[in-house]
């Protein structure tokens, strides 16, 4: 049975049971327990059970209906994280306004205690605060990759306090490749430190390059053709597709950029060599295999032209 409904049965059977011991008389009536009457403590006590099984039943609905008819998983998430602040938020209230019928004196003591709360909650309010600006303004979301306070990765989980990534690079591994840790970040960080997203909504791509280091006795211009045809090979039309987004996302700013639809090649020479890197989009979370790809493609026609393509003397590439 769904837990929902199971929660929701609790709940009735919990204020049932209350309304019965609240209207109890006798020992439970005449006996005190600090100036209350037992029959009053449990009541309520049942009625609060009550209250929060009802809210928890009512939030595990919901949450299963957006989980049913929503399929992207960011907009799910983002619902779904929305959904339990709001219930918690009212089942708080409900169950202050169960608790207690001294709603003067309660809020006169929030009022009183209500700064040294601030000072000692800062912290986490300031997450809560972030996070309210995470879900606004998107500066990242789920499953984006991103560098947050020196920590880089995919987001998997975006709470109340803390944004959890799963880690790229760090201490174990590098070019770009997931070390199987967790890194949790406050949210607060948002407010105050710089967000790198590679891979938002919007332009889910970042340029990247290729080199290789040949001999200046090379034909650059061949070496520099073979380099381009690798590209246009293996990434076909899904480059072009992705500047044609760029260019419509640089039309809507004052920035302007001259953007090549096709990999293109950049010469910088060395004292002994001459560097040619290739230049082409692609999505951040396939830009280390992309790489190897190329280069291999790349070594492989170089190999093929030995009379036109020379590399330096050494093992250095």
């Amino acid at each position: 049975m769904n837990r929902g409904y199971v929660a929701i049965a609790l709940a009735a059977g919990f204020a049932l049971l209350g309304g019965v011991v609240l209207q109890a008389g006798g020992w439970l009536a005449t006996t005190t327990f600090y100036g209350y009457a037992v029959s009053e403590l449990a009541g309520k006590a049942l009625v609060t059970a009550a209250v929060v099984a009802g809210f928890y039943g009512a939030y595990a609905l919901a949450r299963d209906f957006l989980v049913h008819r929503t399929t992207d998983k960011v907009a799910r998430h983002k619902a779904v994280s929305v959904l339990q602040l709001l219930f918690i938020t009212l089942g708080t209230l409900a169950v202050l306004g169960v608790a207690t019928d001294r709603w003067v004196p309660a809020l006169v003591s929030l009022g009183v205690v209500g700064f040294a709360i601030t000072f000692a909650l800062q912290q986490p309010l300031l997450s809560l605060f972030g996070w309210v600006y995470i879900m606004v303004k998107e500066p990242y979301q789920v499953g984006d990759r991103v560098a947050i306070d020196g920590s880089k990765g995919d987001i998997i989980d975006v709470d109340f306090l803390v944004t959890t990534l799963w880690e790229v690079n760090g201490e174990l591994v590098s070019s770009n490749q997931p070390s199987g840790r967790h890194v949790t970040v406050p949210n607060s960080v948002v407010l105050s430190a710089q967000i790198t997203n590679f891979s938002h909504d919007d332009f889910p791509y970042v340029w990247n390059e290729v080199e290789v280091q040949v001999a200046y006795e090379t034909d650059l211009e061949f070496a520099s053709a073979q380099m381009r045809a690798a590209g246009e090979e293996f990434l076909g039309d899904e480059m072009e597709r992705a500047v044609s987004r760029y260019r419509d996302l640089l039309a809507e700013t004052p920035v302007e950029l001259e953007v090549s639809e096709r990999p293109s090649v950049n010469v910088q020479p060395e004292n002994t060599f001459v560097t040619l890197r290739l230049r082409y989009l692609v999505s951040p979370k396939r830009g280390q295999r992309t790489k190897n790809e190329l280069y291999e493609r790349i070594i492989a026609r170089f190999n093929d032209h030995p009379d036109r393509v020379a590399f330096p003397l050494g093992r250095n590439r």
